[in-house]
């Protein structure tokens, strides 16, 4: 049985494309757990890499606005930081910038994993969603971690807890039914203009993509207890003429919270930051296709996720995050 033939047979359709008459657009969330594939899924349906992932959880902290445009209309997709219990500002700024964003769009998908197991995390988001007036859509990421008989039981499971308008098993590392997740997603959008250009693909300054590019390869290189605890900010990004082609100098600094942790990230004769430099100038010089000239330092900002001024300092403003 694949996958369409399951989705028959538990009552659910995979979406219909919307009437090619008018123009659809609209706002649409992807909210869920951390860790459950938000920022992979968002990155696989507008075809190129905006949000940074890895596999720590709390990666995605602002609300990231992505742009997917074809002939039915334009979907803004709001990539929101994982549902957590706080332990800090900067985590009580990034469930607040999350759980804002569902009262504000137009559909709701709510991320998954394949797992009969509804935890307190999860009961906690289908508490506030009983309370959304938009659709919600459930999307069972990672469907390809499983054998296909045993998706039936995870969406049977979380039906029993909420009427959802529609229910889509995907796999964001394969692009498994991605599209027919778009083609449903369309299906509930509201008749109306784009917001954006037609080439538009996201609302985030270039400094601030090239700042979570960095935070991303230090969040791949360094170990469990430091990534939470750093930050990264652009001093200067600068492009100049040379004899080979343009060139962008960056200089950007890697916060964190302890002189330890500084050291680690350094690294023996400076090889931690090195290798964190080469993996993100890489990144970089695909997203801006020109030669990058990155340079890299290290500064101690102590308790700095607890501080409501350097919170706002390192970019997480709540007021940048209104739609």
């Amino acid at each position: 049985m694949n996958l369409d033939e399951m989705l028959a047979a538990s009552g659910i359709t995979g979406g219909a494309a919307a009437d090619g008459k008018n123009t659809k657009s609209g706002f649409v969330t992807l909210i869920g757990r951390p860790n459950v594939g938000k920022s992979t899924l968002m990155n696989r349906m507008i075809g190129q890499k905006i949000a940074i992932t890895s596999n720590k959880p709390q990666t995605t902290r602002n609300r990231i606005q992505t742009v997917h445009t074809d002939e039915r209309g334009q979907i803004v997709f709001v990539d929101t930081p994982g549902i957590h219990r706080a332990k800090n500002k900067l985590g009580e700024y990034m469930v607040g910038a999350a759980e804002k964003t569902i009262g504000e769009v137009d559909v709701v998908c709510w991320l998954v994993e394949p797992t009969t197991y509804i935890g307190a995390g999860e009961r906690h988001i289908i508490e506030r969603l009983k309370k959304v007036k938009c659709p919600v859509i459930l999307v069972i990421n990672k469907v390809d971690t499983i054998k296909k008989e045993e998706i039936l039981p995870v969406i049977d499971c979380y039906r029993r807890e909420l009427d959802f308008d529609e229910i889509v098993p995907v796999s964001a590392r394969s692009g498994a039914n991605v599209n027919e997740l778009i083609d449903t997603i369309y299906k509930y959008l509201p008749y109306g203009p784009m917001f954006y250009d037609e080439d538009t693909v996201t609302d985030q300054p270039m400094r601030q993509i090239v700042a979570e590019l960095i935070r991303e390869k230090a969040l791949h290189a360094l170990n469990e207890e430091i990534p939470h605890g750093i930050a990264v900010v652009i001093d200067s990004m600068k492009e100049r003429r040379s004899p080979k082609g343009v060139i962008t100098d960056i200089q950007a600094t890697i916060i964190c919270e302890r002189d330890s942790h500084k050291g680690i990230i350094i690294g023996k004769g400076g090889e931690m930051l090195k290798k964190i430099g080469a993996n993100a100038r890489y990144e970089i010089e695909r997203q801006l296709e020109t030669k990058v000239n990155l340079q890299l330092w290290v500064k101690v900002k102590k308790e700095w996720r607890d501080s409501d001024v350097l919170i706002k300092n390192f970019g997480y403003d709540r007021k940048k995050d209104d739609l």
